[in-house]
């Protein structure tokens, strides 16, 4: 029996060996996957970053657009000449675009940083000769946007707090206004929220795309119109400071409402190493009803600004402005038979050793409705209208005695957006515009007769959104 038992026992340890030897082969059980998490803190698209509790939202769009008689993103031609032969009447451009929006809460408040990244082909616009260089795809990287804000504080590239009309209702790359919210300005800023929708921000902006030119000199007219400035003659020195931007707004079911200001060093480079200066600035305010009885989702905006020696304020597409801010032309290219001209300059250098500087200015007013007529279709119709004008100081110095400088530049346009699936966006809009320059209507000098010119240009956009 005692052999029995022995042998009974070895054998139950043996199996029991075995089985734990084969237990010890068998996998290790997986630990349970960590899916993405829905975030619902700040609406639809964000998603936490696994193992933090910080939300992500990752957008964007793919655009392709047909412009006629105009630039990339509907930028209405400033320098033209209508008879040019060699001059392109179409602009055709891609753009696809990547939105990055991450947030968090801390114990001041939401932490977020923002990023737009806008890689773009545009086959160039410009004719060959006086006008520009030959027809080419220029492809590059855009980035109208990165920012940190953080307890009320904004650090970074974005759009202006002087601005508030970024003309929704329309693809323009819009001449009058305010708008860089297409190019993003570097700000250092601070808003205060009050409750109820009421806010503050005082800004300190990058002053240099609100810079237009500075002119002095005798001018030149002929084909390509210009001044001749005496040696080490004036134009914008270095920066000294940046732009001071303040604005007071409202933000409610009915609409919004703002009102800002801006002060802008006006700060010119003049012969023999010497400088002059004025202080440059601008007001304006801008308001939005919403007008759902009209329509869901039926809005009207519009902005108006005033502005002296900071003419981008009110103008923010002239480029750098001068001789070449408006620049419209008929007839040969080496001698156009009429030259519409509309002088875009911060300041005018006086005569004398002084050096004094006489501000530009101008105002100029934006405006659009757009009506939602169902989920598939919306139209809008928007207008615009500006004037710059001189003092007779400063005209004298530049063109001659009584020469009148002043003119104005109003456009109308409607744009239609077919959406036939969800974030497909078909899109065809016509503006008219039209340069009136009473700018040198009794000057006779040279080939040119001077007087206004308008012309229609067009685009067709076709644009897929991927932001929820």
């Amino acid at each position: 029996m005692k052999m029995v038992k022995s042998l009974l026992l070895g054998s139950a340890a043996g199996l029991v060996a075995i089985a734990g030897a084969q237990a010890a082969d068998l996998p290790v059980k997986a630990k349970p996957a960590q899916y993405v998490k829905i975030c619902s803190l700040y609406g639809a698209g964000f998603y936490y970053i696994p193992g933090t509790d910080t939300c992500i939202k990752i957008g964007g769009y793919v655009r392709a657009e047909w412009n006629y008689q105009a630039g990339g993103s509907f930028n209405p031609v400033r320098s033209y000449n209508f008879d040019d032969p060699a001059r392109d009447r179409t602009t055709e451009r891609v753009r696809a675009g990547i939105t990055v929006d991450v947030r968090s809460q801390t114990a001041y408040g939401t932490l977020r940083a923002y990023a737009t990244i806008l890689p773009t082909d545009t086959n160039d616009q410009a004719a060959a000769g006086a006008n520009g260089g030959s027809p080419y795809n220029n492809p590059g990287v855009f980035m109208p946007a990165a920012f940190i804000q953080f307890a009320g504080f904004t650090f970074g590239k974005t759009a202006s707090f002087f601005d508030f009309d970024l003309q929704p209702y329309s693809n323009q790359t819009n001449i009058w206004g305010s708008n860089q919210g297409g190019n993003g300005q570097q700000v250092f800023a601070y808003t205060a929220q009050f409750g109820n929708g009421f806010s503050a921000s005082l800004a300190l902006e990058d002053p240099t795309s609100r810079r237009s030119a500075i002119a002095d000199g005798t001018w030149v007219p002929g084909a390509y119109p210009t001044w001749v400035s005496p040696a080490g003659g004036s134009g914008y020195a270095g920066r000294r400071w940046p732009d001071v931007v303040a604005n007071l707004r409202i933000d409610q079911a009915w609409g919004s409402a703002q009102i800002m200001g801006a002060l802008h060093d006006t700060y010119a480079s003049v012969a023999a190493n010497n400088s002059s200066s004025e202080l440059g600035w601008a007001v304006g305010g801008g308001l939005r009803l919403n007008v759902p009885s009209l329509g869901k989702g039926d809005y009207f905006l519009a902005q108006i600004a005033y502005a002296e020696g900071a003419q981008n304020y009110i103008g923010s597409n002239f480029g750098n402005g001068g001789v070449g801010g408006m620049n419209l032309r008929d007839g040969p290219v080496a001698a156009p038979t009429n030259t519409a001209i509309g002088l875009v300059l911060d300041a005018v250098q006086l005569p004398g050793a002084a050096a004094d500087l006489s501000l530009g200015k101008g105002w100029s007013v934006t405006a659009g409705y757009e009506h939602v007529w169902n989920p598939m279709w919306k139209t809008s119709i928007y207008g615009a209208y500006g004037e710059m004008w001189y003092s007779a100081a400063a005209g004298a110095a530049l063109i001659g005695a009584g020469v009148d400088t002043d003119w104005s530049l109003w456009q109308i346009g409607s744009r239609t957006v077919w959406t036939p699936v969800a974030n497909l966006d078909l899109s065809v809009e016509v503006l008219y515009t039209n340069l009136n320059n009473s700018s040198f209507d009794n000057l006779t000098v040279g080939t040119n007769g001077f007087n206004g010119r308008d012309y229609v240009s067009a685009i067709f956009r076709a644009q897929r959104n991927f932001w929820p």
